[in-house]
């Protein structure tokens, strides 16, 4: 049966099937939109997707920022079994394989042939072709769901494989470099507490490529001194640990993740949670880590988009994933970009960076950093900003409101006076990014120089799993705590301010701003906030999902 007439067992119209509200998707920009690259999808090909279905009950805002259950994880915000039950039934029963059903993470990872999942889910699956590595599947237009399963099934991911997400990690040639540092030097700089290294907690990281192997994670641990942590890598949707020997590729982003958050957090347990470049694996990878045992202090992604090329079904799921995690304990860092405010976006714009733009995420934006490494006196910090293509994200989401907790909010730009946020706005949180002032890593073999919002999300997730301490588990959503210590144009204590430069839009403030959030940190005196926080939720909470 061909694809067409596959397409053509239902319409969107027909009473049995109802569109599937958000997963609309556009055609990919550039090349991969020439109609002579595209050719249909093999019927007979054996595929998987992830289906995620609504929770059993909604999750209040006030029930954040999270902590640990009290109670079943199965039973509280999870998928109710009766929908699962519907959804694999009535599935199975359109020609679908049902391979894993999970109520905590609300999804069915779903089998079947191209040509039977693009007829249930009404849709065309094409074929692009001449793309390294491989062909990637593309669909167009949006999805319909059985109408039995109508409002039960939230997003269906993965039909279309099209990359979800980019690393955000800098080179820099090594004759502008002015100045680097190891991890240990940027704890001195920013004032990491002393005897707090993370011990009993985990730090998640989600990885979308590349490997890593352990003869680097050994050479660079003794050059610093200090033992090789326990790294552990975790499959998802059939990826794994895969070492590609290409230091500027995949490979230089997970390892520059295992040692900034290996170094700084030294006692803890790093989970390097390897999945597909698609919106699918990203999501699945999260959803995975938040739910994992022992719960991670925090999950670090350093890998993103801007947040209009994600289907408005992708992102509410992963703000879902996100949710789940600050129920459970975790705390979500996410890089801010590496494209300055258009995000890379050629239209003449500004675009915000997601999952970082995510309400429930942690934004982590960039700087630049002149200090001494030996006595941590840090000399200068401005912006990064070293052109339109190595400057730190940052900006107004066009996706999601404004937080409560950021409601008193003001954003400058170069062109007109402060206005009042109309959306979310990132980065919360920074510290170094820019590669001229970078990390010192060892990638595949060999010593450089890294710089990126990369760098700064692991930063952060280190901090915070130093900071949870015998707590066992992180400080969930630490906006709403971090936003009311700080006024309109205050930082409040724990924060430097970065108050020089832009990002090409939005300029540094006084308190926060859209290039640097709140500022960098300085982390005892944020400790004191962050386990306030922290004590605050040890308390029983609210039924995980």
């Amino acid at each position: 049966m061909s694809t067409d007439a596959n397409h053509s067992r239902h319409s969107k119209d027909s009473p049995a099937f109802v569109p599937l509200q958000g997963s609309e998707r556009g055609p990919e920009p550039g090349p991969a939109a020439t109609p002579g690259l595209r050719v249909p999808a093999p019927d007979g090909q054996e595929i998987e997707i992830s289906i995620y279905l609504r929770r059993r009950r909604p999750v209040p805002e006030q029930h954040l920022p999270g902590g640990p259950p009290d109670g079943d994880p199965g039973t509280g915000h999870g998928a109710d079994p009766a929908d699962i039950e519907l959804a694999t039934r009535t599935l199975s029963a359109l020609g679908a394989r049902i391979i894993h059903a999970d109520p905590q993470t609300r999804c069915l990872r779903v089998g079947g042939t191209t040509g039977t999942l693009a007829a249930i889910f009404g849709t065309r699956v094409e074929i692009l072709q001449g793309n390294a590595p491989a062909p990637r599947r593309r669909r167009t237009g949006g999805l319909s769901v059985p109408a039995e399963l109508d409002g039960i099934i939230t997003a269906v991911l993965g039909l279309d494989d099209r990359p979800a997400a980019r690393p955000r990690f800098h080179f820099s040639p090594a004759a502008t470099q002015s100045a680097s540092y190891t991890p240990l030097d940027l704890a001195r700089i920013y004032d990491f507490p002393a005897g707090a290294d993370g011990n009993g907690t985990v730090i998640a990281i989600v990885e979308l490529g590349g490997g890593y192997g352990m003869a680097d994670l050994q050479a660079y641990f003794s050059s610093l001194g200090i033992p090789v942590p326990k790294v552990t890598a975790i499959g998802v949707d059939g990826a794994s640990n895969v070492p590609g020997a290409d230091p500027q590729g995949a490979d230089g982003e997970v390892l520059l993740d295992i040692e900034v958050a290996g170094a700084l957090a030294q006692k803890a347990e790093i989970k390097v949670y390897f999945a597909p470049n698609t919106d699918a694996g990203f999501i699945d990878a999260v959803a995975r880590a938040a739910h994992d045992s022992p719960t991670p202090a925090a999950i670090s992604i350093s890998w993103g988009q801007s947040e209009d090329q994600w289907t408005e079904q992708a992102r509410t799921q992963m703000d879902e994933a996100f949710v789940d995690a600050t129920l459970l304990g975790a705390t979500v860092t996410a890089a801010a970009g590496d494209n300055g405010s258009a995000d890379n976006v050629p239209d003449g714009k500004n675009h915000a960076d997601f999952p970082a733009s995510s309400p429930h995420a942690l934004a982590c934006g960039g700087t630049s950093l002149l200090a001494d490494p030996l006595t941590g006196k840090a000399a200068s910090e401005t912006v990064w900003n070293d052109s339109a293509h190595s400057a730190t994200g940052g900006g107004v989401s066009d996706a999601f409101d404004v937080p409560a907790w950021q409601g008193h909010l003001s954003v400058a730009t170069g062109t007109a006076p402060a206005t009042a946020l109309d959306g979310r706005g990132i980065p919360d949180v920074s510290a170094v990014a820019d590669p001229r002032t970078g990390y010192k890593v060892r990638i595949d073999g060999s010593d450089m120089v890294i710089g990126g919002t990369s760098a700064v999300a692991p930063l952060w997730a280190a901090l915070l799993a130093r900071l949870a301490g015998t707590s066992g588990h992180g400080g969930g959503l630490l906006q709403p705590a971090l936003y009311a210590a700080a006024p309109a144009g205050t930082t409040g204590s724990g924060f430097r301010d970065i108050i020089a430069g832009n990002n090409g839009t939005y300029l540094a403030t006084a308190g926060w701003d859209a290039c640097t959030g709140l500022g960098v940190p300085i982390g005892t005196a944020l400790a004191v906030r962050i386990r306030g926080s922290v004590a605050a939720i040890s308390a029983p909470g609210p039924d995980a999902p």
